[in-house]
């Protein structure tokens, strides 16, 4: 079922602050930014709205304003602010789900008794071979217990709790993590639009022992950044984990809850069925909670691991959405060039597509400055993307060329090593150079292995396989957005 909304639904009183990724250009009657990158081009009437709204003003009341704001919204230009919402804590059910080790749900249900008053909180025991101990902590706490009998996975039993929730919000709280006490003020704010079905807070690790948990206070596989972001498959952006998550009921009943057929990736599958209902989805750094790390170096791998494995059904649901690169395939010609030894080819090309760029940008006024610099800072950004793919997703096919080519070795080298001591010269210092990369080359090696065990399994290879778009010249990169949308109604 695919929701339907009026095109200015957005509240009169919200706020908007422009994504820091946009650039205003043509006397502000040009944006450029937003993940994807696009560029939205506004009428008069509309860079003046933009004006008033950096200004801090409120979207008001007019039908064509708010068409304008939402568009912005929904290409990630902008992000909203709301004085207060409809709901409050009390309009909340959190549920926390729980198979095994008991005592970790003290601490969180502790961190949500020391915040707002709930509405209620559910444990959801997914066959836990420990009930009782499960039934009295809940029982301390005053949380009422739904319990599967046999274990159905991280799906089943949140759909098993979501069906006993009455309040219109649910929030889904891992039994091992700590939420801030006010981690709900900002989530619930996103609720005063109607089209938010989720929002997420960031997922902080705690500072825990071993190597694992230094490298994961840094490069924690839940913490997505200090960037807030609308998701969207492909963007900067492009899931959130149920780890912590603050939910519609209601749009969760439209796309039938969580799948429980997935025993990994059930989180992303949820987020990605909204999003193609016409749902957005809210991620909200300003909202932390905190989630431990793994134990031990072993288990750390293990959970890599079973991430990467999720890959393949994935796919399966969402055709192309778990690509372990997608770039234009100008770039990916660029770069391919250059790692094979044939740098000034591969410049030529990029040059190439560069000068193809500006036909694409004809409603600009100067679109060939700003067709090489967009063009020229994609193909410097990319190498960060094509390293991440080759050292992680495709470690098999590049350690096997590695083997039998010096310059394909030498490539490989490069891809994992610089990416790590980038980070670690940015601020990732929570281990000394060499501990960081060595864990990052784990970390990806064992994702990169759950996808082709995963692909193995569900005997496909489309996780492998780069999406290659926006070739120059296709269609035209710019969008506008007609008068009568921006004009006072």
């Amino acid at each position: 079922m695919t929701a339907r909304w009026r095109a200015d639904d957005l509240p009169a009183g919200a706020r908007l602050v422009l994504d820091a990724s946009v650039r205003r250009i043509d006397g502000g009657r040009a944006l450029v930014g937003g993940s994807p990158l696009r560029i939205l081009r506004v009428s008069e009437a509309g860079a003046a709205a933009i004006d008033a709204w950096v200004a801090g003003e409120e979207v008001g009341a007019s039908a064509g304003r708010r068409r304008l704001a939402r568009r912005l919204l929904d290409g990630g230009l902008a992000h909203p602010r709301f004085a207060g919402g409809p709901f409050g804590s009390a309009d909340v059910t959190c549920v926390v789900a729980v198979h095994d080790h008991a005592h970790l749900l003290v601490p969180t249900l502790d961190a949500l008794r020391a915040g707002e008053t709930l509405g209620a909180v559910i444990v959801a025991d997914d066959g836990s071979p420990e009930p009782a101990e499960i039934a009295e902590v809940a029982a301390r706490y005053g949380a009422t217990v739904v319990r599967r009998d046999v274990r159905g996975g991280p799906a089943a039993g949140r759909n098993a709790a979501l069906a006993q929730a009455v309040t219109p919000l649910v929030a889904f709280v891992d039994r091992d993590v700590e939420p801030d006490p006010d981690w709900l003020v900002e989530l619930l704010a996103h609720f005063s639009d109607p089209r938010v079905a989720v929002a997420a807070p960031r997922v902080r690790s705690q500072p825990g022992y071993g190597p694992q948990a230094q490298f994961d206070l840094d490069r924690g596989p839940l913490d997505l950044g200090a960037v807030e972001a609308r998701v969207v498959p492909g963007s900067r952006v492009a899931y959130v984990p149920s780890t912590a998550l603050l939910a519609r009921r209601a749009a969760l009943d439209d796309v039938g809850g969580f799948d429980e057929s997935l025993q990994w990736g059930e989180d992303v599958d949820l987020v990605w069925r909204l999003v193609e209902s016409g749902h957005t989805v809210r991620y909200e750094p300003r909202s932390v909670v905190f989630h431990p790390s793994r134990p031990d170096v072993v288990s750390w791998v293990r959970q890599r691991f079973h991430y990467g494995t999720s890959a393949a059904p994935l796919d399966q649901r969402h055709p192309g959405a778990v690509a372990p690169l997608s770039m234009s395939g100008w770039t990916a010609a660029a770069w391919g060039l250059a790692a094979v030894g044939h740098p000034l080819l591969g410049a030529a090309v990029g040059a190439g597509a560069a000068a193809m760029l500006p036909r694409r940008l004809g409603m600009l006024e100067h679109p060939w400055r700003e067709g090489w610099e967009l063009a020229g800072k994609g193909q410097l950004a990319a190498w960060r993307p094509v390293a991440s793919a080759v050292t992680r997703t495709w470690w098999p096919i590049a350690l096997g060329a590695a083997l039998v080519s010096r310059r394909a070795r030498r490539a490989v080298v490069l891809a994992a090593v610089v990416p790590p001591l980038v980070d670690w010269a940015n601020g990732d210092r929570a281990l000394d150079p060499v501990r960081a990369v060595g864990l990052r080359v784990l970390d990806d090696a064992a994702y990169g292995a759950g996808v082709w065990a995963g692909c193995w399994r569900h005997r496909t290879i489309r996780p492998l396989v780069p999406t290659l778009r926006s070739w120059p010249g296709r269609r035209r990169a710019a969008s506008s957005v007609a008068a009568s949308d921006t004009e006072p109604a």
